[in-house]
């Protein structure tokens, strides 16, 4: 089947690409692995000068970036700007830090001396998403490349173009031939990839369902792989909360990128005596949302990123309603050219509801009404997600006490979820393993070399 790369928005074809062949697939994996044997005795200091072009390259051309973005899934246009200005900062972070993470460390044993080496493990297959087309691949690729690693991308079929013009980035930027490659290939050659004796690990940012069959084929072939998969992110807001600071929040959080994130606040928790006055103020925040083109900078809310996702999302919201829970606002797709659904608010959802139990992408904030403060925790543990979370009360010290309990790869104190270079980003549960970004990233795909010497 061809990549086709389709304008939510407009219904228009914008570009077809075909499917690589198995022979075209093992050239391209060969090339990889010779071109990263080389990459891997350059000095690091020389793979920091290649990614700080890439950062400039991404800032001189930002708009016309953030432009095919928007074409190609839907974001709005301020939105891709701004996604392309973070790529950016991830070539930065790992130009001014990548050489000291790669640096040796002295460990104390009964040797005359030893320490801790880290050198890059090879090959890395990247199978990336539609929703953060550039974002998710700089931040899987840069501290890869980075480490002395290659890296080989199956970008989701959707957004063909953006995979390319990523590759040509890196190409212009002076990484050698073969280091960066797109591989034009079908899901199905997917585990061709991962058995090959010339890729030695894999990173996957995707479906719960993708992340376990990417897992077991990883294992059978006893490959290192990375998975940061779905979430149901809690927003626990507690009964001292700054409402006007949690409700703006609450609203961007949910409705960045029209919902379609994994780290989106998908069920805002809040307790009885604030539950009324948040839900109040919600509604008004959720109402002045202004939705239409993308490419109008006004934009707020644009187009799905696909017709089946629509219908999916709209399939978990009428089902939600038929077992109890109520449309507080919105609720239904939109008449109108595009994917669009109307930007929501599903109120009283309980343990009867979908929407209790699965993750909702797309713009539908689902509010569930905890009895206490301890059984809002409750909720925010009765999923089998555990990506990332928050919390919202002008007692932060409170609030950091009770963050320890939540079973989740992080979580944020009066502060919006977000992936930051300087942090470790990852989930737990059903949300996936291992860590991108930071120093632990960086350190995924690598091998930590123990040396001892008499």
């Amino acid at each position: 089947m061809p990549h086709i790369s389709f304008n939510p928005t407009t219904n228009q074809l914008l570009q077809t690409y075909d499917s690589w062949d198995d022979a075209r697939l093992q050239q391209a994996l060969k090339k990889s692995h010779i071109a990263q044997q080389l990459w891997a005795n350059i000095h690091i200091s020389e793979r920091a000068k290649v990614l700080k072009e890439v950062a400039a390259q991404l800032l001189a051309q930002r708009d016309q970036y953030a432009k095919l973005i928007t074409q190609e899934m839907g974001k709005p246009l301020r939105e891709a700007r701004a996604e392309v200005e973070k790529c950016a900062t991830v070539c930065d972070y790992y130009v001014q830090h990548g050489e000291a993470f790669m640096r040796a460390e002295p460990a104390q044993s009964d040797a005359a001396k030893s320490y801790v080496a880290y050198f890059p493990l090879g090959v890395v297959l990247a199978v990336m998403p539609w929703n953060f087309p550039f974002w998710q691949v700089f931040r899987a690729a840069v501290p890869a490349l980075m480490a002395g690693n290659a890296l080989l991308l199956k970008h989701a079929s959707n957004v063909p173009q953006c995979a390319l013009a990523i590759e040509a980035i890196f190409r212009a930027s002076g990484l050698p031939e073969g280091l960066f490659t797109t591989l034009m290939i079908e899901v199905a050659q997917v585990p061709k990839v991962i058995a090959s004796p010339h890729v030695h690990a894999v990173t996957l940012t995707g479906s719960e369902a993708a992340g376990r069959k990417v897992a077991e084929c990883a294992g059978q072939h006893l490959k290192k792989c990375v998975l940061e998969l779905g979430g149901s992110d809690p927003f626990i807001v507690l009964h001292d909360a700054d409402l006007e600071l949690t409700v703006d929040a609450a609203v961007a959080s949910r409705f960045n990128n029209c919902g379609q994130t994994c780290i989106a606040a998908k069920r805002l928790i809040v307790v009885p005596q604030i539950a009324e006055e948040f839900l109040r103020r919600l509604k008004i925040k959720v109402a002045s949302l202004k939705l239409g083109d993308p490419m109008d900078d006004d934009t707020q809310i644009g187009s799905m990123a696909r017709l089946d996702l629509r219908a999916s999302l709209h399939s978990q919201i009428t089902d939600s309603i038929a077992e109890g829970a109520v449309a507080a606002s919105g609720c239904k797709p939109l008449q109108r050219e595009g994917f669009y659904y109307q930007p929501s608010i599903l109120d009283h959802v309980t343990t009867k509801c979908r929407a209790y139990h699965e993750e909702l992408f797309g713009p539908v904030a689902t509010v569930i009404r905890a009895a206490s403060e301890e059984d809002a925790l409750r909720i925010a543990n009765d999923t089998r997600f555990g990506l990332a979370s928050s919390i919202w009360s002008t007692d932060t010290a409170r609030a950091e006490r009770m963050a320890e309990y939540i079973q989740a790869g992080c979580t944020f104190i009066n502060g919006i979820v977000k992936s930051d270079p300087r942090l470790p980003f990852g989930g737990v549960k059903a949300s996936g393993f291992g860590r991108e970004l930071s120093r632990q990233g960086m350190h995924e795909f690598v091998n930590v070399k123990t040396v001892w010497i008499r």
